[in-house]
Formats: C-alpha cells, structure tokens, sequence
C-alpha cells in the first residue's frame, strides 16, 4: 500500500526559521553553482516546500541570465519573495559570509606557512570529487529542465558552442533567448516550465509559495518602487568608492580593487570561470596583486571550500592587500582583511541591486509564456555550459602533462567513486569531500 500523500501546505515560515537554514546552507554549499542550486531545489522545493517547483525554475532563469553568481541570486531571490528586503539580503550575505571568513583564514595561513605536503594530499582528493559533484549536478539540474528533445538540443548546442568553437557566453546567452523567443511564438507547449515530465514528488504536493499562490505586495511590480530600489543601490555602490578614494586615494590598491571587480561583476554570465580570464589578466598581469602561481592556488582552495567560486576575488583581494602592504610591513593581516572585504562588497553588491530591484519586474511575467520562453531556452543552454565547465576542469584535474601520454587514473578512480556516491547512494557533499580528501592523503603518503 502506498503511502498517503500529505496535500497540505507547508506551515508559515518565520524570518527566523529562514534566517537559520540560510545560514547552515552557506557552510554545506560546496560544489560550484551546479550543486549549490541543486541542494537548494532538494531542500526547498522538495524537502520543505517553501515554493514549487515551477517558481523555483522561473526565479532560476532569471538568475541565470544577469551577470553575477547565480546561486547566490537565487538565494536572495527566494530570501526575498519570501520575507521583503530584509529577506533577501539576509540569505544573500549569510550565502557569503562563511567562505569569505574561510578564505581570508586560509589566505593567512597560505601567505604565512607556505604549501605543506598534507594540504597538497587534501587537494589532490578534494579536485576529482569537486568534478563529480558539478556532474551530478548537472545531471540533476537537466534532467528537471530538458524536458524535450528541443531543450535537450539547445543544451548540446550550448556545449559544442563554448566547448568547441569557444564562443563567448553572453553570445550563447543571447542565441538561446532568441530560439526561445521564436519558439515561445511558434511551439509554446516546448518552452512551457514544469513541462508532462515534472517530478511527480513535487507536483503532487503543494508548496508555501506554489504556482498559483498570488504574487505579494512587496513582489508587485512599480516603476516608481524599482527606481527607488535601483537609485539606492547604485548610491551605496559610489559612495563606498568615493569614501574608499577619499580615505586612501583614487589611485590606491583599495579603489583600485573596488573599481576592478565592480567591472568584474558586470561580466560574470555564466559563472565564476567565464571572468576568470578577465580576473586574471587584470590581478596578475595588470596590477600585479598576486602571482600566476598563487591564482592557481587560490582557485584550488575556491572549489575546496563553501560558497560560490567567485568568492576567489575575497582571496585576490587579500593577497593583494597583503602583498601591496596598504597598511605598512607592520599590518599585513587587517590589509589583507580590509582588501577581502572591499573586493566582496563590490563583486556582489550588483547581485543584490539586480534581484531587488528586478524581482518585481520577473514576478509579473510568471504567465506569460511569451516572456519566459527564452529564460526557459537559457536555462536549457546553461545546463551545456555546465557541463563544457565541468569537462574543462576534469582535463585539469586528471592531466598529468600536455599531451595525451600521461593520465591520473586514481584521479580518475576518485571521481567515477564519488559520481556513484552522489547518483546511486544520494551521499551528501560533505561526507563524500571528507572521504575523497582522506583518500588523497593516503594517496599522496604511500606515492
């Protein structure tokens, strides 16, 4: 017999409930974007019911087709639909906070002790399982969005785009958002969200905020509300420049930084290793903030700890402070410190300006399928994206030289191991980074 499905919605969620599981996600949310969204749809869409599916994924594409993080977007979104302003900034800052403290901890412990050979064991059993998590992931995340063979084709399209003819994203971005468009007029029941092969898990049961429960007061688009939102946004984004320039100069490493990764943050489509190359350019070659070697690092501890990867600018920016000696030989730890937090405060501040003042604006077109077609379409692409980024790190990790001669095949031994932990045993991503970086250890004392 079959067990009775419960078909009343979740109770009310207080903003301290909210407050809490924001907080715990910001230290269990490992794997990249790919994961972090995944292990937000399982806990609130499928686990806690706090909104359906359906809005989940339109509040997604959205997300998807600003510059910026898109797992922490997605965070302040649902912050914000949920409990107003205060909502969202709530989820979006404790989305950050924890791998900002935990890379500025490691950034000190980098600079001041150097690499010791039990934290290269710990990375080398870290790397293969962060390739299993972000294809598991996208496993996941397609298999709710690929509803058809047209959605499926975009995605294919998507890949071979950045994989093969490495196509800039915003182009792929704006290719799909057209087929969607064209589609949305043509074949609407294609590009429809929740589509005949929707979770029967989550279309059975309702949720808190489920598809038809009407928009609130505060998710009402007004143009007079979104100026006022967007004109307060853009102040504290310059007077915490001018106050930074006024402090320490407009030419100083702190403005310089502040200005670097306001620019920075307006590239970011398609996640954090689509501006990388624009972050490294500038970091290394440009204002010589760090090394190519210490980038190289600082990336390796990004996949290794919580949050989104683009948090690797908190460790740029502490490097840089650290390096340039903005405070004197005598400070390097709060110059390193204050330069993590300038460098943070200006890749997300735009995130935030984006979703709060654009919520509104997203909410209204919820059933218009004319207007969510090509968000449907982008995140089809996005799921290819995923996946060429994926392929593009496991050559990384499982490449011992150029060339095809030599191959990591422990490596590779980790990550088909951690991809059936995650698919078949449904472990959890801490467990499962703990278990691969005792295995690394193991590796790296009896190699």
């Amino acid at each position: 017999m079959s067990t009775p499905i419960n078909s009343a919605p979740p109770a009310e969620v207080s903003l301290r409930e909210a407050f809490w599981y924001w907080f715990k996600l910001g230290f269990i949310s490992f794997g990249g974007p790919a994961g972090q969204i995944a292990l937000m749809h399982a806990d609130l869409v499928e686990k806690r019911r706090w909104i359906s599916e359906r809005r989940f994924l339109h509040a997604l594409n959205f997300c998807m087709l600003l510059p910026g993080p898109e797992a922490t977007q997605l965070a302040v979104y649902i912050g914000w639909l949920m409990h107003r302003t205060r909502g969202g900034i709530i989820a979006g800052v404790l989305f950050v906070l924890p791998s900002l403290f935990i890379l500025i901890a490691l950034g000190w412990i980098y600079l001041s002790f150097g690499n010791q050979p039990v934290v290269a064991g710990i990375l080398y059993g870290i790397k293969p399982a962060v390739v299993a998590i972000v294809l598991a992931a996208a496993f996941r995340i397609g298999s709710r969005t690929l509803k058809n063979n047209w959605l499926r084709g975009i995605a294919v399209l998507a890949f071979a785009a950045i994989a093969l003819l490495h196509l800039p994203f915003p182009l792929i971005v704006l290719a799909a958002g057209l087929s969607g468009w064209i589609g949305g007029r043509v074949r609407p029941e294609l590009f429809r969200l929740g589509g005949s092969h929707a979770s029967t898990a989550t279309a059975s049961v309702p949720a808190l905020i489920d598809d038809d429960t009407p928009t609130p007061e505060h998710a009402r688009f007004s143009p007079a509300r979104l100026a006022l939102t967007g004109g307060v946004g853009i102040g504290l984004a310059l007077s915490s420049w001018v106050a930074i320039a006024l402090l320490s100069g407009a030419d100083s490493t702190l403005a310089q930084i502040g200005w670097f990764f306001t620019k920075a943050a307006m590239l970011t489509f398609g996640g954090a290793y689509a501006v990388l190359p624009y972050v490294y350019q500038g970091a290394v070659e440009h204002y010589q903030w760090l090394t190519a070697v210490q980038m190289i690092d600082g990336l390796a501890l990004g996949e290794t700890t919580p949050g989104p990867l683009i948090m690797i600018v908190a460790f740029v920016g502490f490097v840089g402070g650290w390096t340039k000696e903005i405070f004197g030989a005598q400070h390097l730890l709060a110059a390193g410190v204050i330069a993590a937090f300038v460098a943070t405060w200006f890749t997300f501040l735009p995130s935030f300006i984006f979703i709060l003042a654009g919520g509104p604006l997203v909410e209204s077109t919820r059933d218009n399928i004319r207007l969510t077609a090509p968000l449907t379409a982008i995140s089809a692409a996005v799921v290819g994206v995923i996946i060429s980024l994926a392929v593009f790190f496991a050559d990384h990790v499982f490449r011992l030289q150029e060339g095809l001669a030599r191959w990591d095949w422990i490596a590779m031994a980790i990550t088909l191991a951690a991809c059936i932990a995650l698919l078949h045993y449904k472990t959890g991503p801490i467990k499962l980074l703990i278990a691969c970086a005792f295995a690394g250890l193991m590796v790296s004392f009896f190699a």
